[in-house]
């Protein structure tokens, strides 16, 4: 269903990057995944959170008519708002946040939740996961142990990592509204760019960042062999997006 501008929280998936290292030719998020475009996954789960009052695409500015035409055909019904992205990760978040501003200070909106549309796997589950963390913490980051991470001794020997202090970060990362806004303002005035949404909280806001555990089928789609699996994971009978 369309969902209207109530007060709640808003879903943004970023999908204004370019597919070199999976092998497409131009933008992965069209790219076909088991039935539909994969960036179509990723709305559609966060469709499904009834928190989630309002969705945002960040587009490429040359893609507006291939989004428009993409959501027509796999998600007739969902109000999707798009908003034209930037060079880089960092700045289409921004211009996601500047598109947002008036209703965050307004107070209409509370937590805003980002997501790469490289990660189609992430289902409702952990979309609204996210979304509960963040309103009870400030901030929330899906995350999975690293087990494969060794220690490395002055004398160059490593040895095995025996504490929990590193993991694998995931999206959807998700931040109450008002403090996520100031930070990316303010790093915007000092010329930082984040490697990802929560590096930028962590450096410009006063609020505490959670993790939740992350599921290893939420995985990125960086190379040709990442679509493969993630099309035999949506398209297993089996399987279904939680």
């Amino acid at each position: 269903m369309s969902k209207g501008h109530r007060p709640g929280s808003v879903g943004v998936v970023l999908a204004a990057g370019m597919g070199t290292r999976v092998g497409a030719d131009g933008n992965k998020a069209y790219l076909p995944l088991a039935g539909r475009r994969m960036v179509s996954w990723s709305l559609d789960s966060l469709a499904q959170v009834p928190e989630v009052t309002r969705l945002v695409l960040v587009i490429r500015p040359d893609e507006r008519k291939r989004a428009e035409q993409t959501l027509d055909r796999e998600l007739p019904g969902v109000k999707v708002e798009l908003v034209r992205g930037g060079a880089s990760r960092h700045e289409s978040e921004l211009r996601a946040l500047q598109y947002l501003a008036s209703d965050i200070e307004s107070g209409t909106v509370d937590v805003v939740l980002i997501h790469d549309a490289a990660r189609p796997l992430a289902g409702p589950g952990t979309m609204r996961a996210a979304l509960l963390v963040a309103r009870e913490f400030g901030g929330a980051v899906p995350a999975l142990d690293a087990p494969d991470v060794v220690k490395v001794g002055p004398d160059g020997g490593i040895s095995p990592r025996t504490e929990r202090t590193l993991v694998r970060v995931q999206t959807p990362q998700a931040f109450r509204a008002m403090p996520l806004l100031r930070a990316y303002l303010a790093a915007d005035r000092e010329g930082f760019e984040g490697t990802d949404t929560s590096s930028c909280v962590e450096r410009f806001a006063d609020v505490e960042v959670r993790t939740f555990q992350g599921d290893e089928r939420n995985l990125k789609v960086t190379y040709a062999h990442d679509l493969f699996l993630a099309e035999r994971l949506l398209a297993d009978a089996h399987y279904r997006l939680s």
